[in-house]
């Protein structure tokens, strides 16, 4: 999963995206709101955490026009303004969530793998796909209670396709998704990374679909 950050505190975006990368996330981070702007325009992001004190283009104006061009991304707000005025104004202008500062990093962490879930039609925080369980909290995956052990990109790649259950998900797609902006991104590395994990599980879970990309599915029958 892929994160936008916009947080012109460079100690706080720092920690933020330390933790964010710890968590298995891949992060973009910008400190100004016309910066923040840009890249959630032209890049795909699985969610954003956006300060509302920006500089060049505070936060809630930044949000109004992503919203305003039909960017749907979930929207996690950050602020030190604690007024309930200034809450309601952020969830009008087209937040999903809101925290105030300071905050504990484990409850952002939190929100932020709500909103991600709830984006993509997801209600629990553990993923399953037939025998196949990921746990979006503990970053844990087993296969019919099996523990499997994967690499930080073969399990964002898992994850991605969990979140996105029975749909064709392309290459291009699951690059943009897994890497950050100055990744060295190869899209050919996808198909290998899909190897390895269904070596790893040792089940057809990941299938290929020629000329498109991957579907994430389990067909009990053809076990």
């Amino acid at each position: 999963m892929r994160i936008l950050l916009v947080e012109d505190d460079e100690n706080l975006a720092d920690q933020i995206k330390q933790s964010l990368l710890d968590a298995g996330y891949a992060v973009d981070v910008t400190g100004d709101g016309e910066d923040g702007h840009f890249l959630g325009d032209t890049e795909p992001y699985d969610a954003v955490i956006l300060d509302l004190g920006l500089p060049i283009m505070d936060g809630q104006s930044v949000l109004r026009k992503w919203r305003a061009d039909g960017k749907s991304m979930p929207v996690l707000i950050l602020t030190a303004r604690d007024s309930w005025t200034d809450k309601v104004e952020g969830l009008d202008a087209g937040a999903d969530d809101f925290l105030t500062k300071p905050f504990i990093v484990e409850e952002l962490l939190a929100r932020l793998r709500a909103l991600i879930r709830r984006s993509a039609g997801q209600a629990s925080p553990q993923l399953e796909c037939g025998p196949v369980m990921l746990d979006t909290r503990s970053g844990k995956v087993t296969v019919s209670g099996r523990a499997i052990k994967l690499t930080a990109q073969e399990f964002k790649l898992l994850s991605y396709l969990m979140h996105h259950e029975g749909k064709v998900i392309s290459r291009t797609e699951l690059t943009e998704h897994i890497y950050d902006q100055d990744f060295d991104r190869d899209s050919n590395t996808i198909e290998v990374f899909v190897n390895r994990i269904r070596k790893k599980m040792d089940i057809l879970i990941i299938h290929t679909v020629r000329g498109l990309g991957y579907r994430l599915e389990w067909d009990e029958a053809a076990t």
